[in-house]
């Protein structure tokens, strides 16, 4: 039956105990799903072809032999087979393949198969995600066929391609513009045409990147205000119902002396937003539309794993998605000091309030990926809540591990990535390290701080424009997530500050050990300005600019 169907059919309350009762499962029953469903995955994957790759003819029959046996992996483990699209090596015959950003100049994509289980679970979490983004409370909820939602998801094969293509099986949502006229246009013509339909017909649902709404939402708020053309267009499209709603809107808005916003026409019943740096830009959609967005975590590995409820306290973990496993702080430090370092795990219900983790999946229903550490942070900002009646544990996400810097949701920034557009460009930079930082509009981006090989100084001057011009060029050349990020967003996420030779010298001889070359501690980078000023001081200018 579809949910539609189910929504004639059934009250809310018994939707609601199917769709969301997880909320108020016990942490043994939760636990319970877990178990039953991971000894399943077990025996799938240890018998396959890409189980075996990894467990070298081990086969674990109970979690704890599972957790011994299988160490923690990353993509590289997986990609001769699924890069291959070796079907008959996976534990389950896949439906589908979705593609993602890998790791930028290096590795161009990655892919990962979704079996029909992994797909209806995703379909079931994604109907939960919908109910409880329109929920003002417990056991409420606000779902019509006659919804619309804007479009501001990327089209297959990318993981929010899926969003449309498993609704349809439940609803009949209307997406503006509609999904197949849609993936056939750019990225300004989708908010365009949305947009145009929206003011005809509504907008109920509004779903996709933070940083994307974000853009969306500038553009149509200058749309409205006439900062674009076609601003001032007559609306002789529009219902009477929304013109009238635009005049008030317009005539409000002058008396407050304020632009006109999509909260004056629009009445989002479900707002969601994905993605990294969320809470760069919450603030600034829910001041735009009236309703604070909605955090749910999904990815091209793990699908569709968790999302907030009403409160906005944390996201809490589906139980029929993955297994999940975390590394505590303490742990990833000492993986970060020692790349041999093996580091251990706790479970979901082994979790402290207020810690910080590193997720580690393994995907149910056939998936491919076990143990799998996704890249991704999250501090645990409770267990129990007396708001929503539970006693289990919700997180909230943090960022990506401290390898990688991902600016926006656009980018995966490696060390390998920044090196290889060092090389390529042929600069003459003799050490650097790099880190995500805020601007004071607590917009992200990647802080390039570098020292130049002494021989280059003593021919010519080096301006950091310059660097920072040439570096743009090769990152763009390496990542067209970097060049989309530049002409989606207007976002320039490279900022570069050169220091004086012998800074990262003396930082090594003062600390004992070098700086890391990916996202070092705040008080570190205070500490090798500290070490490029004092150098400075000591050996005066040269012929060169300093910061």
């Amino acid at each position: 039956m579809r949910f539609q169907e189910k929504l004639r059919e059934y009250t809310q309350q018994e939707l609601w105990d199917e769709y969301c009762g997880f909320l108020t499962l016990s942490s043994e029953e939760f636990m319970g799903i877990q178990k039953r469903l991971l000894l399943e995955q077990i025996e799938l994957w240890s018998a396959s072809e890409l189980g075996q790759s990894i467990l070298k003819g081990k086969r674990p029959r109970t979690i704890e032999e599972f957790r011994q046996m299988v160490p923690l992996t990353t993509y590289e483990d997986y990609a001769p087979i699924l890069l291959a699209r070796q079907t008959k090596a996976l534990p389950a015959e896949p439906v589908l393949w979705i593609q993602t950003t890998w790791e930028g100049g290096v590795h161009p994509i990655k892919v990962a198969p979704y079996t029909r289980g992994m797909l209806d679970t995703f379909k079931r979490n994604v109907i939960t995600c919908l109910m409880l983004a329109t929920s003002r409370g417990k056991g409420s909820f606000d779902i019509s066929v006659t919804d619309h939602m804007l479009y501001a998801l990327a089209p297959l094969p990318y993981a929010t391609g899926l969003l449309p293509l498993l609704l349809q099986d439940e609803i009949d949502i209307e997406f503006l513009p509609p999904v197949k006229e849609a993936v056939d246009m750019s990225f300004k013509e989708r908010n365009a045409e949305g947009f145009r339909l929206g003011m005809k017909k509504g907008i109920e649902y509004f779903f996709g990147l933070g940083s994307v709404l974000y853009y969306v939402s500038q553009e149509l708020t200058n749309m409205q205000s006439g900062g674009k053309k076609g601003g001032g267009k007559k609306h002789t499209s529009l219902s009477p119902a929304m013109v009238a709603r635009y005049l008030l809107a317009k005539r409000r808005c002058k008396r407050e002396n304020r632009p006109l916003l999509p909260k004056d026409l629009f009445r989002l019943k479900c707002f969601m937003c994905a993605g990294t740096d969320n809470r760069c830009y919450k603030a600034d959609l829910e001041r735009m539309w009236g309703v604070p967005p909605m955090e749910i975590f999904a990815g091209t590995e793990p699908t569709c794993i968790g999302c907030e409820t009403w409160s906005r306290e944390g996201v809490y973990f589906f139980p029929d998605a993955c297994f999940y496993e975390f590394i505590p702080q303490k742990e990833l430090d000492k993986s970060l000091a020692d790349p041999g370092y093996q580091p251990s795990t706790v479970l979901w219900d082994q979790v402290t309030a207020g810690e910080i983790y590193e997720i580690v999946l393994t995907v149910l229903k056939g998936g491919a990926f076990a143990r799998y550490r996704v890249g991704d942070m999250f501090r645990c900002t409770g267990v129990g809540s007396q708001m929503e009646g539970n006693s289990i544990p919700r997180f909230q996400y943090v960022d990506r591990v401290p390898q990688i810097i991902d600016i926006a949701g656009f980018t995966r920034i490696t060390e390998k990535s920044i090196q290889q557009a060092i090389d390529l460009s042929r600069l003459p930079i003799e050490s650097w390290t790099a880190k995500k930082e805020f601007n004071e509009q607590n917009r992200p981006y990647l802080h390039l701080y570098v020292e130049l090989k002494r021989s280059t100084l003593t021919t010519s001057a080096v301006s950091e424009r310059i660097l920072q011009e040439q570096m743009g060029v090769y990152f763009k050349y390496l990542d067209q997530d970097y060049e989309d990020l530049k002409k989606i967003l207007g976002l320039d996420p490279l900022k570069i500050t050169m220091l004086k030779c012998g800074t990262f010298a003396a930082y090594r001889q003062k600390f004992g050990e070098k700086i890391r070359h990916m996202n070092p501690e705040s008080c570190e980078i205070h500490e090798l300005l500290a070490c490029h000023r004092n150098h400075r001081a000591e050996q005066g200018n040269t012929n060169y600019e300093w910061v």
